[in-house]
């Protein structure tokens, strides 16, 4: 059965990547790396962008 729903548009700035880790180049006590969990600022971390929100964007 067809599902009838639009696609949502990607967010341009992230990608639909809205999480990433990215390492400090430091190391805890045990050796692991530390590492900072960010989300994308443009799309509060959904992936996604609202076409009102893109139009606004564009200006």
């Amino acid at each position: 059965m067809p599902q009838h729903t639009r696609p949502r548009p990607i967010c341009p700035d992230c990608d639909g990547f809205p999480t990433v880790a990215i390492t400090t180049g430091q190391r805890s006590t045990t050796g692991q790396r530390q590492t900072l969990m960010v989300t994308c600022r443009a799309c509060n971390g959904t992936g996604h962008r609202t076409p009102a929100a893109l139009a606004q964007a564009g200006k």
